[in-house]
């Protein structure tokens, strides 16, 4: 199902001028080194631009089908095909996880046991963290744990799953909220449910039947994959393999290769990669409330709020849903975006939100992180897509 196609795009000067504004200033400042950006409002494409450079020392200017390395992106792609594999009766959302993960039996810091169900997982409720937010003398980095984006050569999914259930709980599941690894658990489940790969599962759920031919867990065609970099004075510098970089709370470790490694397994909470227009098929589909995915009930799931504002799951006035946050109060929040919009980042350098109300999809992909993701550009784009349509 294709909703958007290339063909041309509505004329909407105030939303271009406000737009091409904001890129223009961070392109032009090289806070960001390029970007695609696309705006579509009640099913129909308001805006598209590719903007600077997709590689700086080839000078390779960016496109509009340039392939992103997805990060946290794939988590909500993820998420609708767990749903799906709910619906269809693979597993249920209490189903006690050691199910069929029967040795990753994680406890609470003072050794009592705890139980996680398949619902904590998918709403960051099950206690368990990232490493990148973890103190550094915590276990997370004693035991080397992979957030799934770094590259440790022959490492599986299997004995990282073994090295996170030897970390501590940060509180019973259920009772709090903590981003976490818990999507690449729940990757692990779904597999050992159907028998089948990750990259099958995504692929006969949603990036098939939404035409998204070039969302993977793997890249076809590298001559599209852009060069990412992060943050650095006086301008943005390539991440190098294995690459520390200050990120939220903590330090994320950045490997862009990874994607390409064959040896890396499928991460279901960030390993996949894809272009814009392929992304924003997912957008309207959310928009739509998820048909054809999944039914009405799962998404009406999907979109409640699991977890309170008061965890600022995206800062204050956010809680989240499954897959995403969910925008709770947007006075405290100080944004323009309606009560209920949906948002959730990468941590290469995306963000994306779906404003029902307005209904409005809106997504940026860039190159530079955390500029891209945590920094003044997707504030200021945010700003420019509600008063370019005002």
């Amino acid at each position: 199902m294709i909703y958007f196609t290339s063909g041309r795009v509505p004329s909407s000067a105030k939303l271009e001028a406000a737009m091409d504004a904001v890129i223009d200033q961070a392109i032009d400042a090289q806070r960001i080194v390029g970007c695609t950006v696309m705006v579509a409002q009640a099913g129909e494409l308001m805006y598209q631009r590719a903007a600077g450079l997709a590689d700086r020392e080839q000078k390779k200017g960016m496109a509009l089908d340039a392939i992103f390395r997805l990060a946290s992106l794939t988590k909500p792609i993820v998420s609708l095909t767990a749903m799906r594999l709910i619906e269809q009766g693979y597993m249920t959302l209490d189903d006690d996880i050691t199910r069929w993960l029967p040795n990753f039996r994680p406890c609470l810091e003072e050794g009592k046991p705890a139980t996680i169900r398949v619902r904590h997982l998918l709403s960051h409720m099950s206690g368990l963290r990232y490493r990148y937010s973890a103190p550094a003398d915590s276990l997370y980095h004693t035991l080397n744990v992979s957030d799934g984006i770094d590259y440790q050569p022959g490492l599986s999914i299997e004995e990282n799953l073994q090295r996170l259930a030897g970390t501590p709980l940060q509180f019973e599941p259920g009772s709090g909220w903590r981003y976490s690894l818990g999507i690449d658990v729940l990757g692990e489940i779904m597999v050992r449910a159907t028998g089948k790969r990750l990259p099958d599962l995504v692929s006969h759920a949603v990036t098939e039947p939404l035409g998204m031919k070039d969302t993977l867990f793997t890249v076809r065609d590298e001559a599209r994959l852009t060069t990412v970099y992060t943050d650095d004075s006086p301008v943005p510098t390539a991440i190098g393999e294995n690459q520390r970089i200050p990120f939220g709370e903590g330090a994320a470790i950045f490997c862009p290769d990874r994607i390409l490694k064959p040896d890396a397994w499928p991460c279901a909470g960030g390993g996949m990669a894809g272009t814009a227009p392929d992304f924003m098929q997912l957008l309207e589909t959310i928009r739509r409330q998820g048909a054809p995915l999944i039914t009405r009930d799962s998404f009406d799931y999907m979109t409640q709020e699991h977890v309170a504002a008061k965890y600022a799951t995206q800062g204050p006035g956010w809680g989240f849903g499954v897959g995403w946050a969910l925008l709770a109060d947007p006075d405290a929040a100080g944004s323009p975006q309606s009560a209920g919009t949906l948002s959730w980042s990468g941590a290469y350098g995306h963000t994306w939100f779906v404003d029902r109300q307005k209904e409005l999809c809106v997504l940026a992909m860039t190159n530079t992180t955390p500029e891209g993701v945590n920094g003044q550009f997707p504030v200021m784009l945010r700003d420019a897509v509600y008063s370019g349509l005002a």
